[in-house]
């Protein structure tokens, strides 16, 4: 088992995104994303690979004895101090191979939290003195949720948060959290109307991916809440496009749309990780048909590189966002 845990450690050690467990011709491979980038870290036999994969399944309480149909479970893996949150997949494939997925999901805690340029910090908080909707977009791993988390901390003492999540990723015990359960009928809009009913002044939403979360999320910002969501936009300019495809009007987007939040973690110099955010803070006046990324998230690159935060790499890397 002590060489199982050690194939885990070694992807947190690397602060991967996700681990990859692959059948591949005669053996399984085991790879890694970090930064966006596919590694791979070794080349096992299809019994180390199979044995490494139960031994997951059986630590998520998946069913260990099903290889075919897919499943998913999650977990808590401690490194040291740290607590990483597991999130797995597994399916087979049609000769029987199971391959196994394992997402990390890192808790950027206070002292772990850097922002690559603090007065964009400031810029955030502001906007929580207004109501309506403050939306979040980037990758898997850019910590969006942990933003908002902080965010919503900044008025826990005062107000009532409740947030809506699948799953829950960072426990928090001033707020009133409810998880996603399908099976058992709670979805993203039982939980919302339910949510309306017991009177948040603040709500998280984990995501808004369809076009019934995206309405309860509407109704929700226009009764007075202020509400934090993440929406899946490849920049700050997609954010508005996405809820129009799940059938928001644009006239109720400019209405509710108090700002947007585009963020990537970028490589600090010389070492560890800092948030950069992409922001729209005036949706009313924002050219509907412009896409791509704000002209300051580039001038915000340009200063961090001269200032030596970031290197001429990551400054090419993240043009684009």
């Amino acid at each position: 088992m002590k060489g199982f845990e050690k194939e885990i450690a070694v992807a947190i050690g690397q602060r991967a995104a996700d681990l990859y467990i692959l059948p591949y011709k005669k053996y399984y491979r085991l790879m890694i994303t970090c930064q966006g980038q596919l590694q791979i870290l070794k080349e096992v036999s299809p019994d180390y690979g199979q044995r490494l994969i139960s031994f997951l399944k059986y630590q998520a309480d998946m069913a260990v004895s099903e290889h075919r149909r897919p499943q998913l479970g999650a977990m808590e893996w401690q490194r040291g101090p740290e607590i990483v949150n597991l999130r797995l997949s597994s399916v087979g494939d049609y000769q029987g191979r199971e391959s196994l997925v394992v997402r990390f999901i890192y808790h950027l805690s206070p002292p772990n939290y850097h922002l690559l340029f603090p007065d964009q910090w400031c810029t955030l908080k502001q906007l929580l003195r207004q109501r309506g909707l403050i939306l979040f977009a980037g990758p898997m791993g850019s910590g969006k949720t942990t933003t908002m988390y902080q965010l919503a901390r900044e008025l826990a003492d005062q107000q009532v948060v409740m947030t809506i999540e699948d799953p829950v990723e960072i426990h928090e015990p001033r707020f009133i959290q409810l998880q996603v359960n399908e099976l058992a009928g709670m979805d993203y809009q039982q939980l919302l109307r339910l949510g309306l009913r017991h009177r948040p002044d603040v709500f998280i939403i984990g995501e808004i991916r369809d076009p019934e979360t995206a309405k309860m999320t509407i109704r929700a910002a226009l009764s007075g809440h202020l509400v934090l969501g993440t929406v899946h936009a490849q920049n700050a300019f997609g954010v508005g496009a996405r809820l129009e495809q799940l059938g928001v009007p644009t006239c109720y987007l400019q209405q509710v749309l108090t700002g947007v939040c585009y963020q990537r973690l970028l490589p600090r110099l010389p070492d560890g990780q800092a948030v950069l955010f992409d922001l729209l803070t005036e949706w009313q006046s924002v050219d509907q048909q412009q896409r791509g990324m704000t002209d300051e998230w580039g001038k915000r690159l340009a200063t961090a590189y001269e200032q030596e935060k970031i290197s001429a790499t990551t400054q090419a890397a993240f043009a684009q966002g």
